[in-house]
């Protein structure tokens, strides 16, 4: 690999992204370059069928649907409605409605299995309410843009189908165990936001009147509609009725027919979200056209594949072997989508992995704890574009607010090392 040439690469993409030029513009004009200095095959060639491989893929059609799914709650008494039931059980906990970004990726991480999915359907229900009550947009952007990376971890995962499936390992058994470090993870989200929420108490509005044990179960009916909808969605993948993508749809069709029953349904907003729905998606799916086709570049140039040699030749002490991973796929983060990180590298570093002793049962979730970290990674953290098209910030801002969820996260993954038996026990008891 020539050292010379991935420097100017990547010098090249920061110039380019801090230019102001499109996002998904600076990643296809990077890789361009990169393809007309690292080989001969026609650059043309391999853009049309890079790029139409990865956004043709049936599995990605789950996402366009999950956002229209998530415009029509927001367009609708649904979101408000998800608000105004969790806002007693929330009151007296700190930073009260803030928690509804992590209780609610959690919940569509289980139904989605796509991390910018999550970010884009909650961002829609949950940003404009917190906007509205008064909350720090610093913590309502910063907590949804790593609670998001959920959708990644909690079962079903695209990423774990694709390590699964890399390294020969049971997907099943995969899935089972990223159920615990899920919820971990989320505990951890929602402990931050309690110490900063008691930190900063002035900057969290104030709460709502305490109210009874009887009351906060009367407001908990409007939580109904959406509990039934989430059900519909989940209980269609886990019973096989549906995939994840068949799913998706379904929860557009049920989002529909909850907000035509109640009465919130009308030509306008169908429009209108359909349109929303499109838009976002267009901005998201440029975004993975470029990224596809800067993961392939970047092949060509032997950034990935020459970085994990060089770890496997070092023999390094089972810690020290951890710390050199995270750094790699924190390094391969800012520039490749986690499925291509994934791809490209565990081929080269599972004889490494089973050599030092390692589970592949853990090791896989652990894998995905690192590409969560790429998601929100700049400068190609991709939860981050989604956040920035939704907020209209600027891409530091965002990132900036999403600093401390990645330290907690990097925390995560290094507390996956020492308690190893604790994720593997549940998939060994299935």
């Amino acid at each position: 690999m020539d050292i010379l040439l991935a420097t100017g690469l990547i010098v090249l993409l920061f110039v380019a992204l801090a230019s102001g030029l499109w996002i998904g513009m600076s990643l296809i004009g990077v890789a361009l370059v990169a393809m007309a200095l690292s080989t001969p095959r026609p650059v043309g060639d391999s853009m049309v069928l890079t790029i139409w491989g990865h956004t043709s893929s049936w599995t990605l059609t789950a996402l366009p649907l999950f956002l229209w799914m998530g415009e029509i709650l927001v367009r609708t008494r649904l979101s408000e409605d998800m608000f105004r039931g969790l806002a007693p059980w929330l009151n007296r906990l700190p930073g009260r409605l803030l928690h509804v970004n992590v209780i609610g990726s959690t919940i569509f991480a289980a139904v989605s299995g796509s991390s910018a999915a999550t970010c884009a359907t909650v961002g829609r229900i949950a940003l404009p309410e917190l906007r509205q009550r008064g909350y720090p947009e610093s913590l309502a952007v910063g907590s949804l843009a790593g609670a998001a990376t959920l959708g990644l971890l909690i079962p079903p995962s695209i990423i774990m189908i694709v390590y699964g499936v890399a390294a020969d390992v049971s997907i099943a058994k995969l899935f089972i165990a990223g159920i615990v470090p899920g919820l971990v993870l989320a505990a951890l989200f929602m402990g931050y936001i309690v110490v900063w929420s008691l930190l900063n108490p002035k900057k969290i509005p104030a709460p709502d009147p305490a109210t009874t044990l009887r009351a906060k179960l009367y407001a908990s009916r409007h939580l109904i509609p959406v509990v039934l909808l989430i059900g519909g969605v989940l209980g269609s993948i886990y019973t096989g009725v549906a995939t994840a993508t068949e799913a998706a749809a379904i929860g557009v069709l049920g989002s529909l027919v909850l907000a035509a029953v109640e009465g919130s349904l009308s030509w306008k907003t169908f429009t209108a979200g359909l349109g929303a729905a499109c838009r976002v998606y267009c901005m998201i799916g440029f975004i993975l056209a470029g990224a596809a086709f800067l993961t392939l570049a970047m092949g060509f140039v032997g950034l990935p594949r020459h970085l994990a040699e060089a770890i496997g030749a070092m023999n390094l002490s089972p810690l020290a072997l951890v710390l050199a991973l995270a750094v790699l796929y924190l390094v391969l983060g800012c520039f490749l989508d986690g499925i291509s990180m994934v791809v490209l590298t565990i081929g080269v570093l599972l004889p490494t992995v089973q050599a030092a002793g390692f589970d592949l049962i853990w090791f896989g979730v652990f894998t995905v704890l690192l590409v969560e970290l790429a998601q929100i990674t700049p400068p190609v953290g991709l939860n981050l574009f989604v956040l920035q098209g939704l907020t209209k910030h600027d891409l530091t801002y965002v990132a900036r607010t999403a600093t401390p969820m990645f330290l907690l996260m990097l925390v995560a993954a290094l507390l996956s090392y020492y308690f190893q038996d604790v994720i593997l026990w549940l998939p060994s008891h299935m």
